[in-house]
């Protein structure tokens, strides 16, 4: 890439939210804890063979949902092709995902600055895919305190970072109010990973 990141505008298809509703019923969406103790403002869920959690014992990966003890959901191949088309598109042509962590934001809901760093490689890129209201991406550099660019997000867009970028700050403003024709007052955010061996 000839940028930290690479956008992708419009670039996830129009028919990902049935795939999204199944998942969320078979491992419902949830304010997960942090180890500090304090409740995520973005209830989050997984589907793929790996899923991202995190409680008072810290942040990993797990085949199960702890909430049920089951296997997540099966990532859907329409999920698995979006990402690993984006990531082709950004200079990534050989990403497998093997987790999806799909969060929900209300109005208000954040990501505060935070690298990707739970996986065991960083050799592969992360896709980001944002559905619903509106959103301020900010991307920082590898240090908490570089400058940070604030990128708008529309529906169906998507970015992608690696190579050197792949462990930069993100995170996501404050979700302003808004309604949205198909996902009403909500934004979805699906981030692909490879988080396993």
């Amino acid at each position: 890439m000839t940028q930290p990141f690479e956008l992708l505008p419009q670039f996830a298809p129009a028919t990902l939210l049935p795939e999204i509703e199944q998942i969320a019923i078979a491992a419902p969406f949830r304010h997960m804890i942090t180890p500090g103790g304090f409740k995520m403002s973005v209830a989050m869920t997984n589907c793929g063979p790996l899923g991202w959690v995190t409680d008072r014992k810290g942040y990993r990966y797990t085949p199960t949902d702890p909430e049920s003890g089951k296997p997540w959901p099966p990532m859907p191949a329409a999920l698995q092709q979006l990402a690993q088309q984006a990531a082709a598109a950004a200079g990534f042509p050989e990403f497998k995902p093997d987790a999806c962590l799909i969060n929900r934001y209300a109005v208000g809901a954040k990501m505060s600055l935070h690298q990707d760093k739970d996986e065991r490689d960083f050799a592969a890129p992360i896709v980001s895919v944002s559905l619903g209201l509106p959103a301020v991406f900010q991307f920082g550099g590898l240090d908490r305190r570089d400058p940070v660019s604030r990128i708008p997000l529309a529906h169906r867009d998507v970015v992608v970072w690696g190579g050197p970028a792949r462990l930069a700050y993100h995170g996501v403003m404050p979700l302003k109010h808004g309604v949205h024709p198909e996902l009403g007052p909500f934004r979805i955010n699906l981030t692909f990973r490879k988080a396993g061996p």
